[in-house]
Order: C-alpha cells, then sequence, then structure tokens
C-alpha cells in the first residue's frame, strides 16, 4: 500500500461521515450527500451533485442488496474523488437488486476523466461491503467517529 493509489482511506473524511441520517427517502438521503459535500467544499455545486447522482440512479439502482447503496456519479470538474459515509436512522426504499431497503450508504463521486482506478474503488468498496460482520459494525456505530474509524481500519 506505498503507492498513492485510492483507497478508502485516502478519499473519506471524517467530516463526510454522517451516523444516523434521518432521510425519509431516496432521493432525500441523496439531497442530504450533495448538501454534505457542498458544506464541505462549496466549490461544488450542490444542485449538479444531485442531479448526477440521481441521473445515475435512472440508468440502475446502486442499491447493491443487503441494505447496502453505492451511489456515485461523474463531475465536471472536480479534480479529486470524495467519498460519504452515512448510516441511516432508518431504512429507505432504494430500489436495490434485493428489494431491501438500504440502511447503509456510500456515496462515491468522481472527476468527469474517471479512470479504472476509480471502477477498482468501486469494487473495493462492494467488496468490504459483502462481508456481513463489517457491515454490522458500521451499522452499530453509535457516533460519526466510531462509524468512520470502522471503516477505514485496515484488514477490518
Amino acid at each position: 500500500m506505498s503507492d498513492t493509489s485510492l483507497t478508502i482511506e485516502n478519499i473519506l473524511a471524517p467530516e463526510l461521515t454522517l451516523c444516523r441520517v434521518a432521510a425519509s427517502s431516496k432521493k432525500r438521503a441523496l439531497e442530504f450527500i450533495a448538501e454534505q459535500i457542498n458544506h464541505q467544499d462549496n466549490t461544488l455545486s450542490e444542485t449538479q451533485l444531485f442531479n448526477n447522482l440521481i441521473s445515475r440512479e435512472r440508468l440502475g439502482s446502486t442499491g447493491i442488496g443487503q441494505g447496502i447503496a453505492i451511489p456515485h456519479c461523474r463531475l465536471e470538474g472536480l479534480d479529486h474523488v470524495v467519498g460519504v459515509l452515512m448510516t441511516l436512522e432508518e431504512s429507505v426504499e432504494f430500489d436495490a437488486i434485493d428489494n431491501q431497503p438500504v440502511d447503509l450508504i456510500f456515496a462515491l463521486i468522481v472527476p468527469k476523466e474517471a479512470t479504472s482506478e476509480h471502477l477498482e474503488l468501486l469494487s473495493q468498496l462492494a467488496e468490504k461491503f459483502n462481508e456481513r460482520s463489517f457491515c454490522d459494525r458500521l451499522r452499530q456505530s453509535e457516533d460519526a467517529s466510531t462509524l468512520y474509524q470502522r471503516m477505514t481500519a485496515s484488514g477490518g
């Protein structure tokens, strides 16, 4: 891991790790993600972020099953990858592949000129989330700092 490849640790900021968010719907969860990213970097348009996330969802839900979603999109003018991790207070309908509502979300915003590196990151996330005990630990987090530590701890 000595190279500067994209890893979850590199792209997830503690400020964008949110615990037990109250979101009443998939749309509201995506709006909240856009708001949070905009709070961290006001050069990024909240509206554009939200529209891009919604457009990506229209192509097919990013709900990967077992209550997990990895919404993602490309963004014009972005020069780094932005990650947002959040657990929801209550699960929301997400049109997931297994029709289960979602309560664990990791959003990924990548530059318009996204490369295979970004796809690699998506597969890293999917792999991590494939581990039920790992997801349980994330869901049991009582606060954002615990959630952040559990997400970025190497080796689960």
